[in-house]
């Protein structure tokens, strides 16, 4: 049976800092319902290339495909609205906002309608979807198991609770793409259980394409469907996380010969 088209496609991508090849000619993809994840050793490459799907760099040689349509001289910005959302290793939480603020922020780039009109004069249109708005984020934190914390401000939290809040808040508009960054780093255990359970619904119900770079390669091999393996910024191996335990190429390079 012939595979789904890939949502989100580079093509031989290629960024060179200075004399340094940073990746080198790397094919990668993700299709809608798939949870891939992105593994290899420190400077392989997988930031740079993170930086290279999101917009955020463009790349010295290669394309980005959405759906198949060239985006590579799109802008973050543009990417975001069309569906892509990415995640950082370092949070990057509107601090001074309230949790539930930041999710607000998050689906504010739709507009309420009537402009700063409505706005001031509040109303039923804008007061309507601002309720919605609202109600999609307690739903969201409800579901990412931070109910409780929409009060509470987010320059305050926990790595790990700040991590999560960062994942809610990238899904409070659906995605279609999502771009996660060493998004179980700092999380206890009950938390990692419930970063995977909620990509694992955004993937499987929502159709949601996942791709996530992770230095747990326990977690990696649990929750995705397919794991590729970067080193000095080549494609090193793809597949089915059996085929990539048993890649004695891979455990000679990243996972251990042992």
């Amino acid at each position: 049976m012939t595979a789904p088209p890939y949502v989100l496609q580079g093509c031989g991508i290629s960024v060179r800092f200075g004399g340094v090849k940073a990746l080198t000619g790397v094919d990668l993809g993700v299709r809608a319902g798939e949870v891939c994840g992105l593994i290899g050793p420190n400077g392989a490459g997988k930031t740079t290339l993170f930086d290279v799907l999101s917009g955020i760099r463009r790349p010295d040689r290669g394309r980005m495909l959405l759906d198949g349509a060239d985006i590579t001289r799109r802008s973050p910005v543009w990417r975001a609205r069309h569906g892509m959302r990415r995640t950082f290793q370092r949070q990057q939480l509107f601090g001074q906002l309230s949790v539930a603020e930041n999710l607000l922020v998050a689906q504010e780039w739709r507009g309420g309608g009537g402009g700063l009109a409505a706005d001031l004069l509040g109303v039923p249109a804008r007061r309507r979807r601002e309720r919605e708005r609202r109600e999609r984020g307690e739903r969201v934190l409800a579901a990412c198991g931070i109910g409780s914390l929409g009060a509470s401000y987010a320059g305050g939290l926990p790595v790990g609770r700040a991590r999560m809040v960062e994942l809610a808040r990238a899904v409070a508009d659906p995605p279609r793409v999502l771009l996660l960054d060493e998004p179980a780093s700092g999380l206890s255990a009950p938390e990692r259980a419930q970063l995977a359970a909620v990509v694992r619904r955004l993937a499987e119900e929502e159709g949601c394409a996942v791709l996530l770079v992770e230095h747990d390669v326990a977690f990696v091999m649990e929750l995705c469907t397919r794991v590729v393996v970067l080193d000095l910024g080549t494609v090193l191996a793809e597949g089915a996380p059996a085929e990539i335990r048993a890649d004695p190429l891979v455990r000679e390079a990243y996972l251990g010969a042992s």
